[in-house]
């Protein structure tokens, strides 16, 4: 039952995280053609929405997802936490701290890998559990 529940809840999760990444960018360019004071909601949106990328990992888990979402799942919890140590080394190694809104597109592009193939693998689970039903009718109209 929870890997049911959580193979139906991962693709509205990963939907939500990318959601909330586009989200991020929209406020990353305010601060950049807007007000400065603009990166301070840049900032304090991403330590909201980062609790999601655990959530992901830990529905692909209990979901049992092929190794491919799972190893995205992970892949996307570390690029997540790279984000804060690049903004850290911006004083000190400005040039690997330039990596920062590199590293926030592929988060966004293995957020929509997640998102995309979770939601064909619930999409197949559907159309099977339907095919399903309709032969298990079919088998009883038959007799």
């Amino acid at each position: 039952m929870l890997w049911s529940f959580a193979r139906l809840a991962l693709p509205v999760a990963a939907g939500a995280f990318v959601a909330c990444a586009v989200v991020q960018v929209f406020l990353a360019g305010l601060g950049v053609f807007d007000d400065p004071k603009a990166f301070i909601s840049h900032r304090e949106f991403g330590y909201m929405f980062g609790w999601l990328t655990l959530l992901i990992l830990v529905l692909a888990l209990a979901g049992r997802a092929s190794r491919r979402i799972t190893g995205l799942g992970v892949l996307l919890l570390v690029l997540f936490a790279f984000q804060s140590v690049f903004v850290a080394l911006r004083a000190d190694l400005p040039a690997i701290a330039a990596l920062h809104p590199l590293n926030g597109f592929a988060i966004l592009g293995v957020g929509v890998v997640i998102t995309r193939e979770s939601w064909a693998v619930r999409r197949a689970a559907t159309l099977g559990r339907a095919a399903t039903d309709a032969t298990h009718r079919a088998i009883g109209d038959a007799g």
